[in-house]
């Protein structure tokens, strides 16, 4: 159907992305089918009064979420959606996931089966039945212990059991935020709270932020011009500018929190990851501060486990009604097996073993990326790659995507899109293995370096 002309009219943002809703809306609709071709691409591009990097960005799009492919020369095709999928089910290349790395003779399922094992023969199969709101009080425990070697004053009813961290950052933002509220973030931010604060009509308040993250006295500043209620951290290895916030600012950040009764959201995907992890910002402003420490980014995201510390019992159990309406519960046997493992040196050794591959990747990455083209943290598997101005970084990550290496434009974090630099926010974990990795890589270092294509033909 190379006649195929969008309606653009009721679609709001940048023309590639409503290019790529309105190829979803048509798809769905039946106005397109599998396998009707699409317009070339310079073709809509006119017919639109529209660049041609518009229009290329918006195909990539649609092929990175699985709408269209590209044949090349014969052009680009709405995919057939009955195509077989991987083994598993699962699209292991998706670069909408940032995954903790596949570990090279890792003993994540070893540990898991035996774990498992023990407990569903000595329990009866408790740990396979419904459980009460708020979690197993012995997981409760566990993850209070973690928060307590970390400074963070914790105890088993302040704490609550979460399937995963997005769960627990949809509690509080239905409990704890309403329509209209000021919620202080950097200017790019994990799509999870993107996708939250538009769900409930909070309002995103970017402020400064530089390599280490948040400036507190930018978030002073604006508690000061603003009736702001909370401020949303990601205080180790952001994702996706891999920022970690030091120790003073930190305590910086509690101090103008406290002074201004603000609410601390602190997101700690990553906190555990490092092999001498800061505290929290809830050591230094426990009565401010919500503490969100899961395990989906440290060891596996199939596990859905994740511990949420709330500021005080009444609070705590007042969410604890929340979760269990959008969730009923985190997978109870995983996070039985979780606890179990934070009870001896298990967790801290399946930790070690990602930390130990991710090091091994972030090598591979300086070999292969020229230096000062991105940022990372040591320990991290992403990598935050900040482009010229005249880069378009659509077509580098949909080039870089057959290839294995996960990549999303940066404007996809963006809280304001238009005046977003363009910028990748590199995956170098998941199922991919090293070798792939590094050839992916070079790639990635050709495509940047100088010397550098500026346009890139895709289709």
């Amino acid at each position: 159907m190379q006649t195929w002309k969008p309606d653009l009219a009721a679609l709001a943002g940048p023309k590639y992305l409503a290019i790529a809703q309105a190829l979803a809306r048509d798809i769905a609709a039946g106005t397109l089918s599998a396998g009707d071709r699409l317009p070339p691409q310079r073709v809509l591009a006119e017919t639109l009064g529209v660049d041609l990097t518009t229009v290329t960005r918006a195909y990539g799009e649609a092929q990175r979420v699985g709408l269209i492919e590209g044949e090349g020369r014969r052009g680009s095709f709405v995919k057939d959606k009955r195509q077989a999928p991987s083994p598993s089910g699962v699209d292991h290349d998706d670069p909408g996931m940032n995954a903790p790395p596949l570990v090279v003779g890792g003993s994540l399922a070893d540990a898991f089966r035996k774990t498992a094992g023990a407990l569903l023969a000595s329990d009866g199969g408790a740990a396979l039945q419904y459980q009460q709101s708020g979690g197993m009080p012995p997981v409760r425990e566990a993850g209070a212990n973690l928060l307590r070697r970390r400074g963070v004053a914790a105890h088993e009813d302040s704490v609550l059991v979460a399937a995963g961290g997005q769960h627990a950052l949809h509690a509080i933002f239905s409990v704890e935020l309403k329509a209209g509220d000021r919620l202080v973030v950097s200017g790019f931010v994990y799509p999870g709270l993107l996708s939250l604060a538009r769900r409930y009509g909070v309002s995103l308040l970017a402020v400064h932020a530089d390599a280490e993250g948040i400036d507190p006295d930018a978030l002073d500043a604006a508690c000061a011009a603003e009736d702001v209620r909370a401020v949303y951290l990601v205080p180790t290895n952001d994702n996706p500018t891999t920022a970690t916030i030091g120790l003073d600012r930190r305590k910086a950040i509690a101090a103008v929190a406290q002074r201004r009764g603000l609410m601390v959201i602190e997101d700690d995907a990553y906190g555990l990851l490092p092999e001498s992890p800061l505290p929290p910002i809830a050591a230094f402003a426990p009565e401010m501060t919500w503490h969100i420490s899961s395990v989906s980014k440290i060891l596996s995201p199939g596990l859905r486990v994740a511990w949420l510390r709330a500021p005080d019992i009444a609070k705590a159990w007042r969410l604890a009604a929340d979760m269990h309406e959008t969730a009923i519960m985190a997978p109870p046997l995983n996070a039985a097996v979780v606890a179990n493992w934070a009870g001896d040196d298990t967790f801290a050794r399946l930790v070690g073993e990602v930390r130990a591959e991710a090091r091994v990747r972030q090598a591979l990455v300086g070999k292969c990326l020229p230096d000062d083209s991105f940022r990372a943290h040591a320990d991290g598997y992403h990598l935050w790659v900040p482009l010229p101005r005249d880069v378009d970084a659509a077509p580098i990550a949909q080039a870089l995507r057959p290839h294995g290496i996960s990549a999303i434009p940066g404007d996809a974090f963006a809280v304001d899109r238009a005046a977003a630099g363009p910028a990748l926010r590199v995956s170098i974990g998941g199922m991919l293995a090293r070798d792939r990795l590094e050839r992916g890589l070079n790639l990635l270092g050709a495509l940047i370096g100088p010397g550098a294509p500026r346009k890139i033909s895709l289709v």
